[in-house]
C-alpha cells in the first residue's frame, strides 16, 4: 500500500478556504506536503484557517480576495507564482449560498451568486491558465454535490451554479488535453457541515449535532489523491470524496480503480468515459 504522493514542491490554491470544507482541503493538501494558498473574503476566519495550517506544520500564504473580482484571482496568483515559481492545483470552494426563494431572489442576488459560484471558477481559470500552460500541466478541481444533478427548493441559483460547473469542467477539459491540465470536481458524498455556519456558530453547535458532520479534513484526502495523479489520467469526471475516501482507507491510494469506488454516480462516470473516447472535434 502506497501513500499519496504530491510532485515534489507542488502549489495549490483553495478558494473559500477560511471555513469547512474549504478549510478541510486546505488542511489535508498541507499535511500532504504541498505548499498551500488559502483565500477568503473574511478576515478573521481566515486568520484562524492559517492559525490551524501553521500548527499542521504547512508552508502557507492567505490572501484576502474576492473570486467574484478576475483582477484580485489575477494577483493571488501572480503573488503565489513569485512566492513558489509554479502553482500546480486550483480547488474553487468559494460559493456564496443564501437559502431563498426565486421569488425573493432579486437580479443582484442573483448576480452575486452566479459570480461567486461560477464566475469565480471562470475567473480563477483564466488566472491560472497561462502558468499552467507555461509549466506544461496542473489540475483544477470544482467542487459538485447533490445539486449539480438534481434541484432543490430554495437553491434556484446555487443548483444552476453546480450544474454549470459540470458542463464548463466537461467542455474546457477538451480544450485542455493539449495542455496537460485537468479540469474535475468532487463532490463531499456525504453530509457535511452546511456552508453557511461560520466558525463562532460552530463552536457553539451542540456536540451531537456536529458529530453527525463529516470531517472536511478526512474528505479532503480525496482531493490530494486526484491531484497526485497525473493530469492525463482523468480530466471531465465528478468524484465524490467520501467513496473515494473509503476507497484509499481499505485498498491504498494504488487501488485498481472502478468508477464504483470514485463516485457514487459511477453510471455518470462510464457515460462520460464513452463520450470522450468517441469525441472528435
Amino acid at each position: 500500500m502506497r501513500t499519496m504522493m504530491l510532485q515534489k514542491d507542488s502549489v495549490t490554491l483553495v478558494t473559500g478556504a477560511a471555513r469547512g470544507l474549504g478549510w478541510g482541503i486546505a488542511r489535508a493538501f498541507g499535511i500532504a506536503g504541498a505548499r498551500v494558498c488559502v483565500t477568503d473574503i473574511s478576515d478573521d476566519e481566515l486568520a484562524r484557517c492559517a492559525r490551524d495550517l501553521a500548527a499542521d506544520g504547512t508552508n502557507c500564504l492567505t490572501y484576502r480576495s474576492d473570486v467574484a473580482d478576475l483582477a484580485e484571482c489575477t494577483s493571488v496568483v501572480k503573488k503565489i507564482v513569485a512566492r513558489w515559481g509554479r502553482l500546480d492545483v486550483v480547488v474553487h470552494n468559494a460559493i456564496y449560498m443564501p437559502l431563498i426563494t426565486f421569488e425573493a431572489t432579486t437580479p443582484e442576488e442573483w448576480s452575486r451568486q452566479i459570480n461567486v459560484g461560477l464566475g469565480g471558477l471562470f475567473n480563477c481559470l483564466h488566472a491560472v491558465w497561462p502558468q499552467m500552460k507555461a509549466q506544461r500541466g496542473g489540475h483544477i478541481i470544482g467542487i459538485a454535490s447533490g445539486s449539480s444533478i438534481r434541484g432543490y427548493k430554495e437553491e434556484v441559483a446555487y443548483c444552476a451554479i453546480k450544474h454549470g460547473i459540470e458542463g464548463l469542467v466537461k467542455a474546457l477539459s477538451l480544450e485542455a488535453r493539449p495542455h496537460n491540465i485537468a479540469l474535475n470536481t468532487i463532490g463531499p458524498g456525504i453530509h457535511i457541515k452546511p456552508t453557511r455556519i461560520t466558525w463562532a456558530e460552530y463552536d457553539q453547535t451542540p456536540a451531537e449535532l456536529r458529530a453527525g458532520w463529516a470531517d472536511p479534513v478526512e474528505l479532503g484526502k480525496a482531493w490530494v489523491w486526484l491531484a497526485a495523479q497525473p493530469p492525463s489520467r482523468f480530466s471531465g469526471y465528478r468524484f465524490d470524496a467520501a467513496q473515494l475516501v473509503h476507497t484509499i482507507s481499505r485498498e491504498g491510494s494504488d487501488f485498481e480503480f472502478a468508477a464504483e469506488k470514485v463516485t457514487l454516480y459511477p453510471d455518470d462516470f462510464r457515460a462520460r468515459q464513452e463520450w470522450y473516447r468517441n469525441y472528435t472535434a
